[in-house]
């Protein structure tokens, strides 16, 4: 083993003079060399901007895996992958898995079954849905993610490299400058004219021999300086250059953050035109067993066409189904044959408009619902009276 001595000495002497020049400096005892304004804020800057790309790329992986402790095994798996550079494989998400049970599900019930049937096709829009989800973090990593971790371990540990050597420069260029003040001193105290009436001449050969060695030291010193200076200089200039790439890298952040913002919305739209599928096919296949199941779905107003004879009865299920809820017409719906619900009035109600109902305490209506109607109310009547009635104000009774 070759163990340099005198190098390890050297490197030792260089980091305790720069400990104890920081110490000064922190105690208020030396002088510190200041960076000028400009270069302060690039420092203010690079710093703002390594902080918030933090927060928001592990924000970001919180986002886009919500629950990383339930994937440590997962996580090693990739990890070791990785090491090994093999390809990792591929396993269904959360999603992929919920669609898999579901279909299962519906082979084991009976696909011919209504229940059966519509997990089948619940479990094949669910898979569809993490499969959309995959593709969205996979293309979030590779255009949002990969660019911030880059800088984060790339160009940042670079800055701060070049900031730590920086720091080292200018603690070694201020000791010189502590260190020539200190000699020029000592020099100009030993220079001073001694006394002969009261100064021996073996006092005065020692007193110039001293100003001759404090002078070599001030040379030295002043050498040391201007290497120092050099040296603090050149680092300076490089550390500004790199501070100065900031910008560049706030443009490339944000055309990753467009970039990132066009894959939910392209993952998002995806997921809506799943799920509008979905509803299709369930109000297709399962309406005719479960006629209110999906209440509000588009059909034909027999309101609005008049197709209806003066002597048929309107189902009120029918007519309901076709109104939105800011639209209801109370007037217009009719009690059902069944499911209709006696209710006692808990406290007095007055009506806010002509679709409500005014109520008194402990009197006795029949309530009944209508679907498409906010859940907080129901349809309720008293005599020829008819109107909307809060649920709040009800104790329904069997």
């Amino acid at each position: 083993m070759d163990f340099n001595v005198k190098k390890f000495a050297s490197d030792a002497g260089v980091f305790f003079t720069r400990a104890v020049q920081f110490t000064g400096e922190k105690l208020g005892q030396s002088e510190k060399t200041e960076l000028d304004a400009h270069f302060e804020n690039l420092l203010s800057r690079a710093d703002s901007t390594k902080n918030w790309t933090e927060k928001i790329f592990r924000q970001t992986e919180v986002l886009l895996q919500p629950n990383p402790i339930d994937h440590t095994g997962a996580r090693i798996e990739e990890f070791l992958y990785e090491k090994l550079d093999r390809t990792v494989p591929s396993r269904p998400n959360n999603g992929e898995l919920l669609g898999q049970y579901m279909q299962d599900a519906a082979k084991d019930f009976g696909v011919g079954t209504p229940y059966g049937s519509t997990l089948m096709h619940v479990g094949d829009c669910e898979r569809r849905l993490g499969s959309a989800h995959r593709e969205f973090l996979q293309t979030s990593a590779i255009s949002f993610l990969t660019p911030l971790r880059n800088f984060l371990e790339g160009d940042w540990r670079t800055i701060s490299k070049e900031r730590r050597l920086l720091e080292n420069r200018r603690l070694d260029l201020d000791s010189c400058k502590a260190r020539l003040k200190k000699a020029k001193l000592a020099e100009s105290k030993a220079a001073a004219v001694p006394d002969f009436q009261e100064t021996r001449p073996r006092n005065y050969v020692l007193s110039a021999s001293a100003s001759a060695l404090w002078s070599e030291e001030v040379d030295k010193a002043e050498h040391e300086l201007r290497v120092a200076q050099t040296e603090f200089d050149r680092q300076a200039e490089v550390t500004r250059l790199l501070l100065e790439g900031i910008s560049s890298t706030h443009v490339n952040h944000l055309r990753c953050l467009h970039e990132f913002v066009e894959a939910q919305t392209a993952y998002y739209k995806q997921c809506h035109l799943h799920m509008q599928d979905l509803k299709k096919e369930l109000d297709s296949s399962n309406g005719d067993v479960f006629p209110n199941a999906f209440a509000g779905k588009p059909g034909h107003s027999m309101a609005s066409d008049g197709s209806s004879s003066p002597g048929k009865a309107v189902d009120p299920l029918d007519v309901a189904s076709t109104v939105e809820t800011d639209t209801l017409k109370i007037e217009e719906v009719q009690a059902p044959a069944t499911g209709t619900r006696k209710a006692k009035v808990l406290y007095d109600y007055d009506a806010a408009d002509t679709s409500e109902l005014s109520l008194l305490a402990d009197e006795l209506i029949t309530v009944y619902t209508v679907p498409g109607m906010d859940s907080d109310w129901l349809v309720g009547e008293r005599g020829n009276q008819k109107g909307k009635v809060p649920v709040t104000y009800l104790e329904l009774l069997s």
